[in-house]
């Protein structure tokens, strides 16, 4: 047996700076939803590339919230800032049209770590090439970067360049997961995202931000010879008039979603569907520590 190398790489970065689109990137799998809306990562969520030499453990954690507001973005943030624990490589992501003002606890934090840190400056094709260098230039200034790459997540450009710098960086080390695994998280955790994922693109306001998904029942068979799943989610909803919202007239609104959820998921399984979507209500379910744990915020 020749050296195994393996290592966790956290992702760090402002809500909507496109971690997650960067992680999948990485993963060459949808492993993390992705929308325009900021917030959209709630968890941290490992996603692990394998060769027979190496592993690297990437991490996609939640947005830096400046001023959170409930129990809730109070974890999302613990999740974030537990990056700085266990990295031995961190990639700090920006992109160009972002100010980066308030967050003197993550650039001290970047600044004192001893693991290798890359800056990635996100959407490049969003910026003309002069303020790029402009704003190497300032953060380079700001802190002592070991590596700084110019990326364009969503086209996966300059990402493969990454993964050959990362590997040069890893220490020898041992295989934290088996070799066939890409995630941490569950099917059922999947799952919840992909419906939370409809959800925030198909209702507005304060809606997506005011519900949480949970599976009652997930229950595998066959039918016709072929598997098949039956899924039965719960939308939690803080009151009765988002769950209004969420049914829409007729119960429209839900129907749409659950056909577009079902379809995702179905390509997620590689298989048949059956799924089934009911709101309840949980009022102040984000600053309730037995929800919270019941959702996987809290240990």
């Amino acid at each position: 047996m020749g050296k195994h190398y393996s290592g966790y790489v956290n992702i760090i970065g402002k809500p909507n700076v496109g971690k997650s689109t960067l992680m999948n990137a990485f993963l060459g799998e949808k492993m993390a939803i992705i929308t325009h809306k900021p917030q959209t990562t709630r968890h941290r969520i490992l996603g692990i590339v394998n060769e027979e030499d190496y592993q690297i453990v990437f991490s996609d954690t939640p947005g830096l919230i400046e001023d959170p507001h409930y129990k809730m973005q109070n974890a999302m943030n613990k999740a974030a800032f537990s990056i700085f624990e266990d990295a031995d490589v961190v990639l700090f992501v920006v992109e160009p049209h972002m100010t980066y003002e308030g967050d003197e606890k993550v650039l001290q934090k970047l600044k004192t770590t001893k693991v290798p840190k890359f800056l990635l400056i996100n959407k490049v094709d969003t910026s003309e090439p002069e303020k790029i260098k402009n704003l190497i230039e300032e953060w380079k200034e700001a802190i002592d970067f070991d590596e700084v790459h110019v990326i364009s997540a969503l086209s996966k450009l300059g990402t493969d360049n990454i993964i050959e710098c990362i590997k040069k960086r890893l220490p020898e080390g041992p295989v934290y997961f088996p070799k066939d695994q890409l995630s941490d998280k569950s099917e059922r955790f999947f799952i919840t995202e992909i419906i939370r994922e409809k959800i925030l693109l198909f209702y507005k306001q304060e809606i997506p931000y005011s519900v949480e998904v949970l599976i009652e029942s997930f229950k595998e068979t066959r039918k016709n010879g072929a598997p098949f799943s039956y899924i039965r989610a719960n939308i939690i909803a803080m009151r009765q008039s988002q769950k209004h919202i969420l049914i829409g007239k007729n119960g429209s609104s839900i129907k749409r979603l659950g056909i577009e959820a079902r379809k995702d998921i179905e390509k997620f399984l590689d298989q048949r569907v059956h799924l089934e979507l009911y709101v309840k209500i949980k009022e102040k379910w984000r600053d309730d520590d037995q929800s919270l744990k019941r959702f996987g915020y809290l240990q």
